[in-house]
């Protein structure tokens, strides 16, 4: 591993190398043309008697082998400076530039293609590793998800991983994404995908079902915090117990790898706090849902959740029509005909439907009584 990592340094020098020759030889050949046609523009002055700016045109002109003819020098010091420093020099400098810089967009986009361009970005989000199986759809729906926010509709987003050598597959690519072919236990990969300007550092376990992905993981989260980055992360754990490990080094979120719903991901981005209730739907920890064989006519749905809230029962998530359609948070002033509700309820206390039914026909009769008393009162103040 050692001597892999040492070759992937050693080639990245290497290209880094290619790229600043290729930029340096170009900077010295333009500067090199600049004082050339310099030199022919006061020759053309002194030899010829142009004004600078005829000097200049002409010199423009025949360099660029435009020559529109209007222009030419007379004298023999004009004539040879035009073709030695002109037609000799500079034009095949000139088409050097042209190749080089030719040469340099090749590198480039070979570069980008291949995961080894740098990018100058700021306020991204950054994803580090890949998951082991099915890491591209994966990808998509964390993208798409990520996306489908307004606060995160534009916001670049860059993966770090050694994943895709050969290329980033075509999917990705259509979604704008950008990734950088390195690994974050390279402090220079970490630098090159501008890890202090990123606005959310994602680190993803390599095999959620493996133990010792948490290793990884850690020493990535560790790496962070010594540049103090760690409350930008949002890091995926697979064991329970390593938690509080992380949680100590300061990341932001940790939160299980659930591969089937990476909503719960974009969650702790966008709404810090609100994946722990997403887990515990999951793994029923806390809370979760629970189906009631309940029947409500034409009840407003505010009272029903009001009712369950007050009796200390659960929170009213949706009911189940007589078409057997599930709605989803209606609104509150909806009338509820339903044979069937769903409830979010803790976990170790298990209402019955009994228990539901009570606290529902309870508060209504509270309801009614309190308009009574209401109505009484305002036919004795009239």
């Amino acid at each position: 591993m050692k001597k892999s990592l040492l070759k992937n340094i050693k080639h990245r020098r290497a290209v880094y190398q290619t790229e600043k020759n290729i930029l340096d030889r170009v900077q010295r050949l333009f500067l090199l043309l600049v004082a050339l046609a310099g030199v022919h523009v006061l020759i053309m002055m002194a030899a010829e008697g142009f004004s600078f700016g005829d000097s200049l045109w002409l010199t423009l002109t025949t360099l660029t082998t435009v020559g529109y003819g209007d222009i030419s020098a007379a004298t023999f010091i004009g004539r040879m400076a035009t073709v030695i420093l002109l037609y000799l020099t500079g034009i095949t400098i000139l088409t050097l530039i042209v190749s080089d810089y030719i040469d340099y967009r090749f590198f480039k986009r070979e570069h980008i293609r291949t995961g080894k361009w740098k990018w100058n970005m700021i306020d991204h989000i950054v994803i580090i590793n890949s998951p082991a199986k099915n890491a591209v759809q994966y990808y998509i729906r964390v993208v798409t998800q990520i996306r489908a926010n307004n606060s995160y509709k534009n916001t670049a987003i860059q993966i770090l991983t050694d994943r895709f050598r050969d290329g980033l597959p075509v999917e990705l690519n259509e979604l704008g994404v950008i990734y950088y072919n390195g690994t974050a236990d390279n402090p220079g990969d970490l630098k090159a995908v501008n890890i202090h300007s990123a606005r959310h550092i994602v680190i993803l376990a390599h095999d959620e079902n493996d133990p010792k992905s948490d290793i990884a993981t850690f020493d990535i989260a560790h790496r962070l915090a010594e540049h103090k980055l760690a409350h930008k992360a949002i890091a995926e754990c697979v064991r329970d117990h390593n938690r509080e490990r992380m949680l100590k080094l300061g990341v932001r979120s940790v939160i299980r790898p659930v591969r089937t719903y990476p909503e719960i991901l974009v969650t702790a981005m966008v709404a810090p706090g609100s994946e722990k209730v997403l887990e515990d739907l999951f793994t029923h920890e806390n809370d979760h849902p629970q189906r009631y064989s309940i029947e409500t006519d034409h009840t407003c749905w505010s009272d029903i959740v009001c009712a369950l809230m007050q009796a200390g029962l659960g929170t009213a998530m949706a009911y189940i029509n007589a078409d057997n359609e599930v709605i989803c948070h209606p609104a509150g002033e909806d009338k509820a005909t339903a044979k069937a509700l769903i409830v979010l309820v803790k976990t170790g206390i298990e209402p019955t439907d009994q228990d539901i039914q009570q606290a529902i026909y309870h508060y209504l009769a509270r309801q009614r009584k309190w308009a009574e008393y209401r109505d009484s009162l305002n036919a004795d103040a009239q």
